[in-house]
Formats: C-alpha cells, structure tokens, sequence
C-alpha cells in the first residue's frame, strides 16, 4: 500500500550530524524519529496543558449527576476522593515511562517496545487503536457538554426555550468547527493559549468554590459527608456508588495529552513526566474542594438531579447565586468546557499523526502530514473533527450518547494499562531522569488492578435488567471497534505493521 509508513524514507544520520543534534533531538533520534515539529512547549507551558485537557471545574460540572444520581452526597465526595488516589497510581506509572520514551506515539510506542518482541506489533496495534478511540470520543463528549451549558445557560436566560436533539447536535458542530480552526495554528500560539486556559480554568474553579462557600442553603457536615441516597437504577448501594465513579475517572483523562506532544517540548524527559504528575496532582486537589463545597450546597439531592436545565451543577449555582449572578459565573465554565475540548483536540491530533507516521491508520499519508506553515498536523486536526462529529451522533438517541463517557474512559484507561502490565514484567526497560525507584513495579501493578476493575464497573449499565434504550452502548461501540481492528490485523495488518517505524537510523557514535 502507498501509504504505509513503510514505504517512508528513512532519514540516515551521520555521526556528525548526529553529533550537532541538541539533547532533546538526540533523545528523539535514538527512539527512531527525526524532529519535524518545533519545539515551543517549556515546562511552564507543558503543565498548563496538561491540566487543560483535564478542565477540572467544566468537567466537574459535566459528570456532576454520575454521582449525584448514584449515592448523593457520599457519592459526590467519597468518590472523587477514593478515584482520585487510584487515578494517581496509573499517572505515575504512565509518567516513568514517558521519562524513558518521550515522543507523541507515547503508550503505543511504549507497548512496542516493552512487549516481548514476538507480541511488540500486535499490542502496539491494540493499544494505538484504543488510544485513538479514546481520544476522538472524549472530543467528542466534551464538545456535547459544552453545547449542554450553553442551552443550560440559556435557559436560565429565558425560560421558554425549547431546543431538539438535533438543535443541540448543531451547536455541538459549530463548537467542534471553532476549536478545529484554533488547533491549526501554530504551535507557539498553542503553547501561549494554554497559559491563559489554566488561568481561566484554576480561577474559574477558585471562584465556583468561593461563591459556594459563601452562600446559602449548606447542608450539615454529616449529611454533607456521610447522607447516602441511592436515586440511581441499582437497589445495591454498593454498586451504586461504585457507577459513581464515572465522574472522577472522566475527568482524570487525557493527561497522557502531555506525552503527546513530548516532540513539541523542550527537555522532554524531564518536563512531560513533571506536567503529568503536577496536573493529576492540581486535578485531584481542586476537584475534591469542588466536591465538599457542591455537597454542602445541595440542600435537596433529587431536585438538583432532576433540574430542568438537564446540569445539575447550572442548578446548584443557580440556587446560590440567582440567575445573574450564576449567569455570569456559568459563562466562565463554558468558555472553560471549550478551551478544555480545544486543548483535548490537540492531544488528539498528536495522536492521529503518530499513528500514521508508523502506516496503521487507512490512509496514513495524508494524517501524517506536518503542514509546512504551521508546523503542526493539520489533515490529523481534520481527521479528529470529523470523527468526534460522527461519535457525536449517539448524542440523537440520549441513552447512547451516555456511552461517550464510558467510551472516552474505558478505551483510554485500556491504553494506558498496555504498556504499564508489560512494564511489569519487562526486564529491559530502561528508566529515565524522572522514574518511581523500587516503588515502580508495585504501583503499576496497583494501576492494571485498578484499570481492569474500573473498566468492568464502566461497562455495567445505569439500570437493573435495561433494555435496548437504557442498555450501557459503550461494550457495543466498543466492542465494534475492537473486533473490526483486530479483524483487520488477523486479514492484512499482521503482514506489514511492526509497530514503531524508524524514520531515523541512528548509527553509533
């Protein structure tokens, strides 16, 4: 085929040139690529990204019914809290392993080369392909849920309006077509912009948990903590609580973002395993606040859930602020929603043109295209549009659309829990300036244990005995996916994908 990265040239680097590559392109060289981005992501930038595409107060206010509905008010807390914590262990797991292999292939290329090399091609294909399921689709959700508070905001503004499915869907679009262009520029505007998207999204959360704090109704400490009030489909409390989770783990996605864009970065080793570790750290700290103060704001559980603006949280603040000033507030967490789908957008591309570079996507030429101008993938950028517009269609049958959260989750969680299991049981991997010491293998078993309990909960249904309406889409889509890749490996993709492509031969120095 004419578009497999197979048929790529490969650059050969002389021990001279080699030699004049600065440290970050020498890295880069020994892992089998050359430099085709430039490098405008400094550490400050880096971490600013990295807890963009988390979004923690937007996407907070996003998932806020999972565990609401579930448990009330020890849903909204404890959930968070004990997610948060688990959430840590695949984090760090994942930011060794960048230390060692900074390049936007990131988990693929790290299963490549962590699996014993009769199986290397085989688990870089599964888990490139999850990993890029999950990036289009958590897009995807968070562009929906972005067109969610715009109608929740507006209807505050006037109460009669009344939007379809459909209308929706076109704002959705209009929001994915806006973000698309932003993440075409340049890669030193990105980098600049995610600077003021951390600001906006720290003090936006600061501000949520300031007006909550200082407004009434409050419930009391013990039912803020302790009131269990199961409103969702399971008569388990258990379990109930337990689909909560949903919320934490949602949020907690996306920050491999910073692997992604480690060919963007300078002093990669060192600063993309810092970005992941300081926004998981920012993202768990700010979210679990948020919590405390939105559990002693909700004075009645069941109404909040069943508000009218379909946004828990629009209604929460509603309740406190008044229209106006809720109005003026919500504003803030719109613009943060989109900023975070923007962000995500980028870590997406990245995805796409890594893949391609190394021929396993159809038509890989074309993803893998660096534009002359900007710098960046702009065909990969389109590719993710239009994709996250195709999941976004579950969003015309409200039950499926849920499945973007578990999809979003679910595929992404199984990518990072690839190449941290062969890590386990590697035994040349090799760590890098930044790595976990003797504790390295025991998280990471704690992160795959986590990862394959979690992943069972997400596929379980939000109602006892559902039928095709209310069943959980997520295994079917899934499942869909999964079974069409593999299909695709056992007729074609085993004869030609070895995983990771040198596009460099590093020769010894």
């Amino acid at each position: 085929m004419s578009d497999k990265a197979s048929e790529k040239i490969k650059t050969v680097v002389s021990n001279d040139a080699y030699g004049q590559l600065t440290a970050d392109e020498r890295l880069l060289a020994s892992l089998g690529y050359k430099q085709e981005f430039r490098r405008e992501f400094s550490t400050w930038s880096t971490i600013c990204y990295t807890t963009s595409v988390m979004g923690v107060v937007a996407s907070f206010t996003a998932t806020l019914n999972f565990p609401l509905d579930a448990a009330g008010h020890v849903g909204i807390v404890w959930a968070w809290f004990v997610g948060s914590i688990m959430v840590w262990t695949v984090a760090a797991s994942l930011a060794e392993l960048s230390s060692a292999m900074p390049t936007s292939g990131g988990l693929y290329y790290f299963s490549a080369r962590l699996a014993p090399s009769k199986w290397a091609p085989l688990a870089s294909w599964w888990t490139g392909w999850m990993n890029v399921t999950g990036q289009v689709s958590l897009v995807s959700s968070i562009a929906y849920t972005a067109a969610q508070f715009i109608y929740a905001a507006a209807l505050v503004a006037n109460s009669s309006l009344s939007l379809s499915l459909g209308e929706l869907y076109a704002i959705f679009l209009a929001i994915l077509v806006f973000i698309g262009g932003l993440c075409m520029t340049a890669t030193k505007l990105l980098a600049k912009l995610n600077i003021l998207y951390l600001i906006l999204n720290v003090g936006t959360a600061l501000a949520v948990i300031i007006a909550l704090a200082a407004t009434g109704p409050h419930v009391s400490a013990s039912e803020a903590f302790t009131l269990f009030e199961n409103g969702g489909g399971w008569p388990n409390n258990g379990m109930a609580w337990l689909l909560g989770l949903t919320a934490v783990m949602w949020t907690h996605t996306g920050y491999d973002s910073a692997v992604h864009i480690a060919e963007e970065t300078l002093n990669a080793s060192r600063v993309v395993p810092k970005a992941i570790v300081a926004a998981v750290f920012t993202t768990s700290v700010t979210g679990f606040a948020l919590s405390i103060v939105t559990s002693f704001g909700i004075a009645d559980v069941v109404a909040t859930g069943q508000s009218s603006l379909g946004v828990p949280m629009a209604q929460v603040l509603l309740d406190h602020l008044g229209s106006r000033g809720m109005l003026a507030l919500f504003a803030f967490i719109i613009v943060v929603q989109i900023n975070t789908a923007a962000a995500q957008l980028v870590d997406a591309s990245r995805v796409v043109f890594a893949f391609s570079r190394d021929g396993a996507l159809p038509l890989s030429r074309y993803w893998s295209r660096i534009n002359s101008r900007t710098k960046t993938p702009v065909l990969a950028t389109i590719f993710v549009v239009v994709f996250a517009a195709l999941f976004g269609l579950l969003t015309l049958q409200p039950a499926a659309g849920l499945a973007l959260f578990s999809c979003a989750v679910i595929a992404l969680y199984i990518s990072y829990c690839i190449p941290i299991a062969f890590r386990l049981f590697s035994s040349s991997f090799q760590r890098g300036v930044w790595h976990l010491g003797p504790f390295s293998r025991p998280i990471a078993g704690v992160a795959c244990a986590w990862v394959v309990f979690i992943t069972i909960i997400l596929l379980f249904p939000q109602q006892v005995n559902p039928g095709i309406a209310d069943m959980n889409w997520a295994i079917l889509i899934l499942g869909v996916i999964a079974l069409g890749s593999s299909a695709w490996w056992l007729i074609d993709a085993h004869r030609w994908f070895t995983g990771p492509i040198r596009t460099v031969d590093e020769l010894d120095s």
